[in-house]
């Protein structure tokens, strides 16, 4: 159809053909070279223009003090029948619940519970919110500073060596973190933390590790505690202990299980500088996708994240421009 009205154009006046195409030309060249400001390649424009037009949201932060921290000791060697050691780091008084074989519909029960009806604060109000949907229930208090190593283990008559095939209407471990103290539970916006912890049995053999963490509040929300990809093989975690067949088994049963997450292999790089220019510090976190990965010289040029490609929604700083100056002083 286009072919027949150039060719009709042309037949009445081969001057306005040329004028129709010289223009139609123009036109073209100027949404590729970006003239009327309109998405192109960000290859194709200068330095000045890719700053104004890609510069992304900056999630606005507010600092709040987390008292509780706990960790997997000897992961490798966890198991149902063996027991697990956690060893918890408070930063006051605290109380370690731990409930094997918790339901899982009665966990996310008492969560929502904790939104619209009364407060996690004390493994009390978590064990009222669960309707006693756990197998066995141990408690051990912890001093503040105290990484003392608290063993855990399922008691031999109770006769369970795995909680099922996947998926499962109970996990097999569920730590609670709550304050001792009553008076702390006023002053820390953060009142309890829940740990859902995977403990590898006969019939699931996945690795030890912690599949969720969630941050209950005073004031009734809690937040889902997630981890953040550095681009320094110091920052993450070890892998040493498991082999690459190992990791990949345990990547594809947690994809059978809905668990897991696109969390790419970041051990390569063997520095904490920007991955972009590998001279400013990495100071910014890109969000949907969690990857530490620039420096504030860098961080307004990218729509993108250099590391997966995931387009940016929002970032924001690990550290504010003051607190690298100190930092920096500091170490002067």
């Amino acid at each position: 159809m286009a072919a027949v009205f150039l060719v009709t154009l042309y037949e009445y006046s081969p001057l306005f053909y040329i004028t129709v195409v010289f223009v139609c030309f123009l036109v073209t060249s100027g949404l590729v070279l970006g003239w009327f400001g309109l998405g192109v390649p960000v290859i194709l424009r200068n330095s000045e223009e890719t700053e104004s037009s890609t510069r992304v949201l900056k999630k606005r932060m507010r600092q709040v003090k987390n008292p509780f921290g706990l960790e997997i000791s000897h992961p490798a060697t966890a198991s149902v029948t063996k027991g697990i050691t956690l060893t918890p780091d408070c930063l006051e008084d605290c109380i370690l619940t731990c409930y094997w074989g918790c339901s899982v519909q009665k966990l996310h029960e008492a969560l929502q519970k904790h939104v619209y009806c009364f407060r996690l604060k004390t493994p009390q109000a978590l064990e009222d919110a669960l309707y006693s949907e756990y197998l066995y229930r141990q408690q051990y208090f912890v001093k503040k500073n105290d990484k003392e190593e608290k063993y855990c283990q399922l008691p031999e008559d109770a006769q369970v060596v795995d909680f099922g095939p996947v998926p499962r209407s109970r996990y097999p471990l569920i730590a609670l973190l709550t304050l001792a103290d009553e008076e702390d539970r006023e002053i820390y916006d953060i009142i309890s933390m829940v740990a859902i912890i995977h403990i590898p049995d006969e019939s699931y053999r996945l690795s030890c590790r912690i599949l969720y963490q969630y941050l209950l509040l005073a004031q009734g929300q809690y937040h889902d505690l997630k981890q953040l990809f550095m681009s320094a093989n110091s920052t993450a975690p070890s892998t040493s202990d498991t082999s690459p067949g190992e990791r990949s088994t345990d990547r594809s049963l947690l994809e059978k299980a809905g668990l897991a997450e696109d969390e790419p292999e970041l051990h390569e790089e063997n520095s904490k500088d920007c991955v972009v220019c590998q001279n400013g510090t990495v100071n910014w976190v890109l969000l949907p996708c969690r990857h530490a990965c620039l420096c504030d010289g860098c961080i307004k040029y990218f729509q993108q994240c250099p590391m997966c490609r995931q387009f940016v929604q929002e970032s924001f700083p690990l550290c504010s421009k003051k607190e690298q100056d100190e930092d920096e002083s500091t170490h002067i």
